[in-house]
């Protein structure tokens, strides 16, 4: 555990000093959702229907900005063999790296969304469900994300094809995150689709960082 700290900190440590792409994913966020209300007008009834497909969509399309370059530097410097060959378990590392994206791409959209709620005149009621939706569901996204990653490392345009092996994965939280919101919108609960984001979650933890270690093994060797 404290190798898996001292991972996720050092992480941290060089998201943070490359503070601009850390920003990235997050100005996009908030300028892709503030987009729609001069696209399709301001009438509230419209904007509030479509808010929750809306900022899930782009949520979906900040985190990708941000995977293409989860592994690339240490694998340009070396530094993945050395991970590779240390003997913290692989498995542990990928954890890290999905952890590290998470806390610098996918915890501060989740922190906006309510403001970009406000902005798409989401209804009161609908802001918690889209706060433990996006709590929930976004830590999948970094998880299936690292394994695209993990999986074209090295390969020539990378971010294309990091787009096209993970945005069919990311359908199932795309709906049930979209519909716990519109569940509530509509006078039922959000308990349902929240525990399918659950089970989701639940299962992306053990596997997708086995999956992304193989990769990552794979392409070191």
């Amino acid at each position: 555990m404290t190798a898996f700290a001292a991972l996720v900190a050092r992480d941290l440590r060089l998201a943070l000093r490359q503070g601009a792409d850390a920003a990235m994913a997050v100005l996009f966020f908030v300028i892709g959702v503030a987009l729609f209300p001069f696209a399709v007008g301001p009438e509230a009834n419209i904007l509030a229907r479509i808010a929750p497909g809306v900022i899930w969509v782009m949520a979906l399309l900040a985190t990708l900005l941000a995977l293409e370059r989860l592994f690339l530097a240490d694998y340009e410097d070396g530094s993945l063999e050395l991970l590779v060959l240390s003997p913290t378990p692989l498995v542990l590392v990928v954890l890290a790296k999905a952890l590290a994206h998470w806390l610098v791409a996918g915890l501060p959209l989740v922190v906006a969304a309510p403001l970009l709620g406000v902005l798409m005149q989401l209804p009161a009621e609908g802001f918690g469900a889209l706060l433990l939706a996006m709590l929930v569901g976004t830590p999948s996204l970094s998880l299936i994300g690292v394994v695209g990653a993990a999986l074209t490392l090295g390969a020539r345009r990378g971010g294309v094809l990091i787009a096209l092996l993970v945005l069919p994965l990311y359908v199932p939280t795309l709906i049930f995150g979209a519909a716990a919101v519109e569940a509530v919108l509509t006078g039922g609960e959000a308990r349902p689709h929240l525990l399918f984001l659950g089970a989701i979650l639940a299962l992306s933890v053990p596997l997708c960082p086995l999956a992304g270690a193989l990769a990552l093994r794979q392409a070191v060797e």
